[in-house]
């Protein structure tokens, strides 16, 4: 069986999960590589954290995908052991809750030097933005927008009601939009 009809049978997927096919795992880690590393890298902040947080939520899904039952998307509950190994480590390292973790790094914008200026500029205004929000906006904002999840896995990532996502999500969306309106004005 193709890898591209075992991912988007849940069923099987779970199945090879459970056989640990090594192959479905090379095939998982290239699909899902960049989304994923840059969740950890916004989560953490820190380049090298979230590249041993990444290497380990791999390492956990070998270890533990037989635990994977194919009710929710492959991705809803990889980014949910992504998001809980953060925590963890986070909890053994420091007593700081989540949203003590500082921004990521931010990448350069357009071809020209003009270009690349004026979108370093606007990127580093709007993350600084988001940045001063709380963690619990943050994440939500990042997965709705950046990951482009659906509501329903984003309650089941972050463990909390759907009602709860979409407060947070309106609540995190109006707080943007002042601190937005109150870094132009500054």
């Amino acid at each position: 069986m193709q890898f591209s009809a075992v991912a988007d049978d849940r069923g099987a997927l779970a199945a090879a999960l459970r056989r640990r096919d090594p192959d479905l795992l090379d095939a998982l880690i290239q699909q899902y590589e960049y989304r994923l590393f840059r969740y950890l890298l916004y989560l953490t902040g820190n380049r090298e954290t979230a590249e041993d947080l990444f290497q380990e939520t791999w390492v956990c899904v070998m270890d533990r995908g037989h635990t994977y039952n194919g009710r929710a998307s492959f991705e809803t509950w990889l980014f949910a052991v992504a998001r809980n190994l953060t925590i963890d480590a986070y909890r053994r390292r420091k007593p700081e809750a989540l949203d003590a973790l500082d921004g990521p790094e931010i990448p350069a914008g357009g071809p020209s030097p003009f270009e690349q200026a004026a979108a370093r500029q606007s990127e580093v205004r709007i993350h600084e933005s988001v940045d001063s929000l709380p963690a619990v906006y943050r994440e939500v904002l990042l997965l709705r927008f950046q990951e482009e999840l659906p509501l329903n896995d984003i309650a089941a990532i972050t463990g909390v009601p759907l009602p709860t996502v979409k407060s947070r999500l309106y609540r995190g969306l109006e707080a943007l939009r002042r601190e937005m309106e109150e870094s132009q004005d500054a």
